[in-house]
């Protein structure tokens, strides 16, 4: 825990050991890092040169966001319910959506997880 403030007396306790693999990477072998491109998803707070955690055990549902494989190229969009079907929906007003209905070449790669950026 990190406190925006002073610093507490009560400093002389802090956790030892901390893991980011074991916090972050809950299923090691089917678990990817990616390097985005593209601005696409920087309305959901994904921007271009981060790195993003894609688990590919994990069920891609309605409000996750995936890497899909369109067309022969990857993209990175969220899945949302439309009109009683599924489309991918960028985070961005210059991207339109993708209609799964209609896609004749898709797959959903994975779900991502987290994403790191600098700050």
């Amino acid at each position: 825990m990190v406190v925006g403030g002073f610093p507490s007396p009560a400093d002389d306790y802090i956790e030892a050991g901390l893991d980011l693999n074991s916090l972050l990477i809950p299923h090691p072998i089917s678990t990817f890092l990616w390097r985005v491109s593209g601005e696409a998803m920087q309305g959901a707070g994904i921007f271009d040169g981060d790195l993003l955690l894609v688990d590919r055990s994990l069920q891609p549902r309605p409000g996750r966001v995936v890497v899909a494989v369109f067309e022969g190229a990857f993209t990175l969009k969220r899945l949302e319910r439309f009109r009683g079907g599924l489309r991918l929906q960028a985070a961005h007003p210059a991207y339109p959506p993708i209609d799964l209905t209609s896609a004749t070449e898709l797959q959903i790669w994975g779900v991502a997880t987290h994403v790191i950026h600098p700050l």
